[in-house]
């Protein structure tokens, strides 16, 4: 047993000490914080070297996985270009299809041996000729740009870095493109890398250090900028954010110009997101005074918002996505939790729903406001993409790529149902299982959630699933507020002081599959990645009394801390921030970092990480272990699972999810006994 330090610091909140001895496994580099990473690393291992199911998962996982992996096809001159994993590939290849022809254009799995070099996004300009795209090492957030001449194939000297969460947008005139970056490393403090975000021009042939600079705000060095040109090519244009936050400001400048952007909507009061521009107007999807959303018009020559036009008013379901297509908007509608697509002309007339046979998500969808056809992907739980092929002018849609996967499907559902939570509130999940399953109280259950950030748990595809319920297990994904499932109120109901409610949700959704005879306390495991971390995280330590084994991914835990660590400042308008003394009492509250209790017998738990997450930084899971090995009761399984080479999960390869599934299996079929 290796012997751990504690260190004595503590910090006053407001007036309550708080302890955090464990502050030193903060820094990865130290000795100290090495060598316990490699003990757990042995503990975890010796775990798994005791487990039976794990060659057997692997081969049928490996099965599960390889089978054709299609993407939505974006047009451009012509061409069409997609992406597409033929199955076992660790990433997925771009392609460009002419005339008939089918060619590679980028194969990530040639940047590096183990495929741990993504291509994470791309974006061409519009005379077809370049495409500049990003490269992402072991998942980090921070990536590269790189350019190629598609007519010669040709990969360009461009290089551009310290770039992320950044768009690509091209000049009209295909010189160069628009993007946003951060502060070279060592010209700011650590702590401000991920700050001052600034906006530039860079000329095709030209070296990054001529790179033009377009946009800064140095006095809200939070801010970040994303840039694209407007639908006509007349406007260069930024939707201006602030870490997470749904609410969003917008500028905008004429091409070419040397004057500042004109701020048009700068109170940051809504979210404000650009469809298009037919001259000076307008149109922007906006939540203002609609939580749901709505369509409305600013005439840039009288924006005042005496003067703005709603195109569409707001409806019963939420507006997820608009696509401007041929003087039509396509709109994607979350209706309890699954997408409906809806055709209304410009002026916000009804032309027709667009019928999909399927009850699922959209994956994405591409088309021109030039062009009268779209593409899109559908998915569900129980099937992988399809991408359609639709035409407006004839409301004609058709298959445009497909999967047929070598497990029989049909003998297997999804359904949904309605649970009620701690305070009344009505909450939909979803439950994928065999259609012969017994309701005897019995069945192993992995009950899945997030809650937060706007981000709605539609249905989507995971090979990995299949085996689970064909082992006999129960799907189960809980629609937490704190998503947009029913649009900004759902996402308010469960940030900021209302955070317990998506706790109460989730505790609610593992009572009501007990009584509802799905499954028992026993075989109810709970699974969630980063927030979702946190979820699972906050939900074991509340009632540890609920669940047979927890799988904790990425997590984020230390609730007063979090905030300093890299992408962590941009999570405050979602979470708040200890410093600020009215919101440090419901943070501390349930920070699953300092709830944890003496000699408390927990439920296993597998706590995953990565060490090269640079969004949740490992910190977290390690002083989450740490403390459950200090204080609970000595009988508690807990294991720390220390991935090496990968991130937060951008472009994770298939090899280590794979890997990573058959752990987690393994885990449950011991633990849910």
């Amino acid at each position: 047993m290796l012997t751990i330090k504690k260190s004595n610091i503590v910090e006053d909140f407001h007036g309550t000490k708080v302890a955090d001895p464990y502050r030193w496994l903060e820094d990865p580099d130290l000795a100290e914080t090495k060598e316990w990473g490699n003990w757990m690393s042995e503990q975890c291992d010796a775990y798994f070297e005791e487990t039976t199911t794990r060659e057997k998962d692997r081969e049928r996982l490996t099965e599960l996985w390889n089978y054709p992996k299609f993407f939505v096809p974006k047009k451009v001159k012509n061409r069409l270009f997609y992406q597409k994993n033929d199955g076992l590939q660790n990433q997925a290849v771009l392609y460009m299809k002419e005339g008939g022809k089918e060619s590679v254009l980028i194969d990530p799995n040639t940047l590096s041996e183990d495929g741990t070099v993504a291509m994470t996004n791309y974006s061409f300009s519009e005379d077809g000729r370049y495409i500049a795209y990003a490269t992402s090492k072991h998942g980090s957030d921070w990536q590269e740009l790189h350019i190629i001449d598609i007519t010669s194939g040709e990969k360009q000297p461009d290089h551009i870095q310290y770039v992320k969460f950044t768009g690509i947008a091209w000049a009209p005139d295909h010189t160069g493109f628009y993007y946003s970056r951060f502060p070279e490393p060592g010209t700011v403090s650590k702590e401000d890398e991920s700050n001052f975000n600034k906006v530039y021009f860079h000329k095709l042939g030209t070296s990054q250090e001529e790179d033009q600079l377009i946009h800064e705000q140095p006095e809200d060095k939070e801010l970040m900028f994303s840039a694209f040109v407007s639908d006509d090519e007349q406007y260069l244009c930024l939707h201006v954010n602030l870490g997470t936050a749904t609410e969003n400001r917008f500028y905008i400048k004429k091409l070419g110009s040397d004057h500042d952007f004109t701020r048009l909507l700068d109170k940051q009061d809504a979210e404000y997101l650009y469809i298009t521009n037919v001259g000076d107007t307008f149109y922007f999807k906006t939540n203002l005074d609609a939580p749901n959303g709505r369509i409305i018009s600013i005439n840039i020559s009288n924006p005042e918002k005496a003067n703005w036009t709603e195109v569409l008013s707001e409806q019963k379901d939420v507006m997820d996505a608009v696509k401007y297509v041929k003087d039509h908007f396509v709109i994607a509608m979350l209706h309890d939790a699954h997408h409906q697509l809806h055709v209304y002309k410009v002026d916000g007339s009804y032309v027709n729903e667009i019928s999909i046979p399927v009850i699922g998500s959209l994956t994405n969808i591409t088309g021109s406001s030039k062009d009268d056809e779209i593409y899109f992907g559908m998915t569900s739980f129980l099937s992988p993409t399809t991408v359609y092929k639709y035409r407006l002018v004839e409301n004609k849609l058709e298959i445009f790529s497909e999967t047929q996967l070598e497990m029989d499907i049909t003998l297997y559902e999804t359904k949904q149902i309605f649970y009620t939570s701690k305070d009344g509130t009505k909450v939909p999940m979803f439950l994928t299982y065999h259609k012969e399953l017994e309701l005897n109280g019995q069945n192993p259950v992995i009950l899945y959630g997030y809650g937060g950030f706007n981000i709605s748990m539609t249905p989507s595809f995971n090979p990995a699933i299949l085996r689970w319920i064909e082992k006999g297990g129960v799907y189960a994904v809980a629609n937490l507020r704190g998503g947009t499932e029913y649009g900004e109120e759902w996402h308010k109901a469960g940030m900021l002081e209302n955070k317990q409610n998506v706790f109460d949700d989730f505790i609610a959704a593992g009572e009501w599959l007990i009584n509802s005879g799905y499954t028992c306390k026993e075989k109810l495991s709970i699974m969630g990645g980063s927030n979702g971390g946190l979820l699972v995280a906050a939900c074991m330590v509340q009632r540890p009394d609920l669940y047979g084994a927890v799988i904790c991914r990425v997590p984020v835990i230390d609730m007063l801390r979090y905030h300093k660590f890299t992408s962590g400042r941009y999570w405050v308008p979602e979470y708040g921030n200890a410093e600020n003394p009215e919101q440090f009492p419901f943070l501390y509250a349930y920070s699953p970092l300092h709830n944890i209790k003496e000699g408390q017998k927990y439920p296993p738990v597998l706590i995953a990480t990565a060490e090269s997450d640079d969004r949740v930084v490992p910190a977290h899971a390690k002083k989450f272990a740490a403390t459950l090995l200090e204080k609970a009761d000595k009988e508690s399984t807990i294991l720390l699972r220390l991935e090496a080479k990968a991130g937060h999960g951008l472009g994770k390869p298939t090899t280590k999810l794979i890997d990573e599934w058959v752990d987690f299996y393994a885990f449950l079929d011991k633990e849910l006994q």
